[in-house]
């Protein structure tokens, strides 16, 4: 959900460096101009050294752009530039949360998580938290909340937000949906946003890995308002849905499924 949350054009290159494993483990998915990167990295060789050795596993894709794109552009600070407006998304977490949290799609009526179920003394696990939104809901009547989330920047976001607003029962922790570092069946709740459907079968099974029978797997928006995989992969699953809009950014579905 590419979006014009902040400016980058003022951004050193190097501002790669604050990103985090899981997040340079997508960039082979990003739809990026690479004559630029290439051109980018071959001048800022700090910034391909951290990229290699941070996350090793695009390591092969590196050098697959490096060779396909010998010739440096005349413009260098041009090609820094367009890279880094492809990265809006990422660089927005480690520079400014702030920024995504004031986001007016993140404005939709709470109530479309709170009428799923009471969280009254639940024990709660908010995958992919970002900002907290559903963390922050749920922690009014939960016993305990614990945002899990990969961006160093983002956890300490949370902590702050949760220390200011006076939530003593909001806990972060690092993992990814593919990896929740819980114990099976850990949580009555087990929830995500805006996080589900890159690897639909190994995040479902770690979704309800750490699901307590009878308990309950939510995700609050869990997909666009369209019948696409993701909506029938969570069907046959057994999933119930519904719809719901997000301020500026149109309708969402939700998907619960008691474990």
């Amino acid at each position: 959900m590419p979006l014009n949350w902040m400016e980058t054009d003022s951004l050193p290159f190097n501002s790669l460096l604050l990103l985090e494993q899981a997040q340079i483990n997508w960039f082979p998915s990003f739809n990026l101009p690479l004559a630029e990167f290439a051109t980018a990295l071959r001048a800022n060789p700090a910034v391909e050294w951290f990229l290699r050795h941070k996350c090793p596993n695009i390591e092969p894709w590196l050098e697959d752009v490096l060779q396909q794109h010998p010739n440096n552009l005349p413009d260098l600070r041009e090609a820094e530039k367009a890279v880094l407006r492809k990265f809006v998304d990422l660089l927005v977490y480690a520079l400014n949360p702030e920024v995504y949290d004031e986001q007016p799609f993140l404005n939709w009526d709470s109530d479309e998580l709170t009428s799923l179920l009471d969280f009254t003394g639940k024990t709660v696990i908010d995958v992919g938290s970002g900002t907290g939104r559903q963390a922050f809901i749920a922690a009014v009547d939960a016993r305990v909340v614990y945002a899990v989330e990969p961006v160093t920047n983002l956890r300490n976001y949370i902590r702050q937000k949760a220390a200011s607003r006076g939530v003593n029962n909001l806990f972060t922790v690092d993992g990814l949906i593919t990896c929740i570092p819980f114990l099976d069946g850990f949580a009555d709740v087990t929830m995500g946003g805006h996080v589900f459907g890159d690897e639909p079968e190994a995040e479902w099974a770690e979704l309800k890995r750490v699901t307590r029978y009878g308990g309950m797997v939510i995700l609050c928006p869990g997909n666009d308002d369209v019948d696409n995989e993701i909506h029938q992969f969570l069907i046959d699953q057994g999933c119930d849905w519904g719809r719901f809009e997000e301020p500026r950014d149109g309708w969402k579905r939700k998907y619960w499924l008691v474990r």
